[in-house]
């Protein structure tokens, strides 16, 4: 497998991805729509995308752009998707029919020329609420909030004896719960692929991507990562907005592990029709990552806390990669604190364009605050 096609390519993931092919020697092809939120009203070829990455420029959902893109390939990435689980709960028709109805145009074309590998960027979203321990030591596999509790602030995850319920690692065994319309729909994209790639023996991975983070994210679009969001906060000299109470605990991992680990899925024979978490295997809260982000920025500055609920979050999930180690022979290789700093080195000098109030506002007027 020497041509890859990378949907989503010139994308935060999708041009670590391109870098950690071309370096093991692949030829790489991404098809990008370039869309404004990420890419800025411009829409141009990102400067960060590498010379020898073959851009077509086309949306998932035009076949003829889909056919144009596939010429030739043997494998392909489909990271394709729009993103972000505030945005996914009023933009409910642009969410489905990006990435449900252009994975589906996806999966037609390749079943009329099927891949060696399709290998489906799938998210940690599906599983709602992660896995929690209750106090008599048994696990709670299908935990929720009820609603009356998060109107009160009491924001923790309660076991049937009334007691906070201990959250911990997520594995891939755990079934889908789905908080959120942009959950829903990376459930179907990794179902719809495993269930095409079976019926036409093309070999097919899932990659349920915890919380990315790292140089190239979109730190101007107000529905990207958390890490990303706060930096445009303490860039702009404003404190980072963190609802809840900024405990919940979350698996941040570095898009350099996640670019590998993408290219182990391409290359590992036995994880063919497999699902992997792909994560740090560490937790941290929110508000950890708000006080080193601000002691890496130097600034001073204290996050907002407040205190609501946003319609489709959970409170604590954190990834078990047990799995990955073993079939993929992944190992996260970038700490937090590494990460961070890079994160930082790479944003030096940049424009970033603060959303968040705007975000904010939105959700509030549509109800999706509490």
């Amino acid at each position: 497998m020497k041509s890859v096609l990378i949907t989503g390519g010139a994308g935060f993931i999708g041009s670590h991805l391109a870098d950690e092919l071309l370096a093991s020697g692949y030829h790489v092809r991404a098809l990008d729509i370039l869309t404004e939120q990420v890419h800025g009203p411009e829409r141009a070829r990102p400067e960060y995308l590498d010379d020898r990455v073959e851009l077509v420029v086309g949306d998932i959902r035009d076949r003829d752009a889909v056919q144009e893109a596939l010429d030739g390939v043997d494998a392909v990435f489909h990271l394709a998707a729009a993103v972000g689980v505030g945005q996914s709960m009023y933009e409910i028709a642009e969410y489905v029919d990006v990435n449900c109805r252009g994975t589906a145009v996806l999966l037609e074309e390749l079943i009329k020329k099927p891949v060696k590998k399709l290998v489906v960027a799938s998210s940690m979203s599906i599983y709602g609420e992660g896995l929690y321990r209750a106090f008599d030591g048994t696990t709670i596999a299908n935990a929720a909030r009820a609603l009356e509790s998060i109107k009160a602030g009491k924001w923790e995850v309660m076991d049937r004896s009334g007691h906070a319920a201990t959250p911990v690692p997520t594995d891939e065994s755990k079934e889908p719960s789905l908080s959120s319309v942009y959950a829903l729909t990376k459930y179907d994209q990794e179902k719809m692929c495993l269930m095409a790639g079976r019926a036409y023996n093309m070999p097919t991975v899932a990659m349920r991507f915890f919380n990315v983070y790292g140089p190239r994210q979109a730190s101007s679009n107000p529905y990207t990562g958390v890490l990303a969001i706060f930096s445009a906060r303490f860039m702009n000299e404003r404190p980072p907005l963190i609802y809840e109470d900024g405990l919940q605990k979350r698996d941040f991992v570095s898009v350099h592990d996640i670019a590998r680990a993408c290219r182990l899925a391409l290359e590992t024979r036995a994880a063919d029709y497999m699902s992997f978490n792909i994560g740090s295997g560490q937790s941290c809260t929110i508000l950890e990552i708000a006080e080193r982000l601000s002691k890496i920025f130097g600034m001073d500055i204290s996050p907002e806390i407040a205190g609501k609920y946003r319609v489709g979050d959970i409170r604590h999930c954190f990834a078990d990669i047990e799995l990955a180690k073993r079939v993929l022979g992944y190992e996260p290789s970038v700490t937090l604190e590494q990460g961070l700093v890079e994160l930082r080195g790479w944003l030096e000098g940049r424009v970033a364009h603060d959303r968040v109030d705007e975000a904010s506002a939105e959700l509030a007027g549509r109800g999706l605050t509490i």
